[in-house]
C-alpha cells in the first residue's frame, strides 16, 4: 500500500464525516504499533513525527526513514506528517526525505508573516505532491493557540485558507496540550461554523484531553484530523511500570517496551473504529 499525502484522504474522510487518526511516533515502536493497529481496524492512519521528536533523535532522518519504510510496507494507507514544524529548514529537509504531509506551525507569527511562510511551504510542498497543514494565531504561552481559552475566527480562518492554499487546518475550540485527564470542553457549534466557511479539512491537536462521547461529537460537528499523543503515552508508561512492578529483575528492554507497545495498539484500534462511525 503506498505513501498517500494528506490532502486526499483527509478530504475523503471528511466527506464521509469521519475522523483520521493521527498518533505521535516518538520511538520507531510506535510506528509499527500505530500501522499494525490501523490494519487491524482496517482504517487509514497518520504517523506524525514532531520537531521534538527529531531534536530528541539528534536530526530528522534517523527517525523519519525507519518510520518511512515502516509505511511502504503497510496494508492501509499512510501518511507520513511533519507535526508542529517551526524551523523551515527542517521542512524542506521533510519534503526531500518523502514525508506525505507537513504541518509548518507558524502560529507564534504575526498573522502577515505567518501567511507569507506558510504559502511559500505550500509551494514547495505541493511542486512535490506533499500536502501542507497549518495554524494562525498568534497567542503567547506554551500552547500558542490551543491554550484552553482560545477560539479560532471562522472569517479570519477562511481568510489565511485563501490566502496561503493549505490542504488542513488546525483550529482551537477548547483543547490544550498535553493534557493527562479527558475533560476538555469543545465548542461543538464553533466546530461547526468553521467547517461551514472553510473548504479544508479541520484537525484537533490536544485531543488526549477530550473523552470518547466528545470526540464523536467533534467529528460529527465537522472536525477531521483527530491528534493523538499524550493519552497514549500515559498508558504505554502505566503498562511498562506495572511489568518493571512485577519482573523486578528484567534487563531486556523489549519485554517491556512490547509490553507497552502492545497496550498501545490495542487502545489506538480502539480509537480508529471510534473515529470511524461516529
Amino acid at each position: 500500500m503506498p505513501l498517500v499525502p494528506l490532502a486526499h484522504v483527509a478530504q475523503e474522510r471528511a466527506s464521509a464525516r469521519a475522523g483520521l487518526g493521527a498518533f505521535n511516533v516518538i520511538h520507531l515502536e510506535n510506528a509499527e504499533a500505530f500501522v499494525r493497529a490501523a490494519e487491524r481496524a482496517g482504517q487509514p492512519v497518520v504517523l506524525q513525527i514532531s520537531q521534538n521528536a527529531a531534536t530528541y533523535h539528534g536530526a530528522l532522518a534517523p527517525i523519519s526513514l525507519g518510520t518511512l519504510e515502516v509505511a511502504r510496507r503497510a496494508e492501509v494507507p499512510v501518511v507520513v506528517h511533519l507535526d508542529h514544524a517551526e524551523d523551515l529548514d527542517l521542512v524542506y529537509e521533510a519534503i526531500n526525505l518523502g514525508f506525505t504531509s507537513i504541518m509548518y506551525d507558524g502560529s507564534a507569527l504575526d498573522y502577515d508573516d505567518n501567511v507569507r511562510n506558510t504559502a511559500d511551504v505550500v509551494r514547495r510542498a505541493h511542486s512535490a505532491g506533499i500536502s501542507v497543514e497549518a495554524e494562525l494565531g498568534k497567542v503567547g504561552g506554551k500552547d500558542g493557540v490551543h491554550a484552553p481559552g482560545v477560539r479560532t475566527d471562522p472569517t479570519e480562518a477562511a481568510a489565511f485558507v485563501a490566502s496561503t492554499g493549505v490542504d488542513a487546518l488546525a483550529v482551537a475550540v477548547g483543547t490544550s496540550h498535553a493534557m493527562t485527564t479527558r475533560d476538555a470542553a469543545l465548542d461543538l457549534e464553533l466546530i461547526g461554523a468553521i467547517r461551514r466557511a472553510l473548504d479544508v479539512p479541520l484537525v484537533l491537536h490536544g485531543s488526549s484531553g477530550v473523552s470518547d462521547e466528545g470526540m464523536v461529537a467533534a467529528i460529527r460537528a465537522g472536525m477531521t484530523k483527530i491528534n493523538v499523543s499524550t493519552h497514549l503515552n500515559k498508558i504505554f508508561t502505566a503498562q511498562v511500570r506495572e511489568y518493571l512492578d512485577e519482573n523486578p529483575a528484567v534487563v531486556d528492554s523489549r519485554k517491556y517496551f512490547a509490553r507497552g507497545m502492545n497496550a498501545v495498539q490495542d487502545e489506538v484500534a480502539r480509537l480508529l473504529s471510534l473515529y470511524t462511525a461516529p
